[in-house]
């Protein structure tokens, strides 16, 4: 059983810092973490951050400059640093990983439960 558990959400003030993490655990032979997507109520999911799979970072344009992305591969954690939020920031973000339960098992897909996020102007 593997479990993506985010942590770090919360409420804050326009202007404010968040620091989001996503740490897997079970039976975990390899993780790939994808990156990390939200929720606004009445919207689609949409893209925050991910890693491509040339090693690079895509942002959503509307966090360029303020969110960072990163992830430590040994503590199978990946984190997104959120400076300067902004109230259109409010959302339930989820992280997304590729996990292999063993050398020889296909990746299997998973999305964490979400944590809320809530900037107030």
């Amino acid at each position: 059983q593997v479990q993506l558990v985010e942590s770090g959400g919360g409420l804050v003030q326009a202007g404010g810092s968040l620091r989001l993490s996503c740490a897997a655990s079970g039976n975990v032979y390899s993780i790939n973490f994808k990156g990390w997507y939200r929720q606004a109520p009445g919207k689609q999911r949409e893209l925050v951050a991910v890693f491509t799979s040339g090693g690079s970072i895509v942002y959503a344009n509307s966090v360029k400059g303020r969110f960072t992305i990163s992830r430590d591969n040994a503590k199978k954690t990946v984190y997104l640093q959120m400076n300067s939020l902004k109230p259109e920031d409010t959302a339930v973000y989820y992280c997304n990983a590729d996990v292999r339960y063993n050398y020889y098992a296909n990746s299997q897909n998973f999305w964490g439960q979400g944590t809320q996020v809530t900037v107030s102007s």
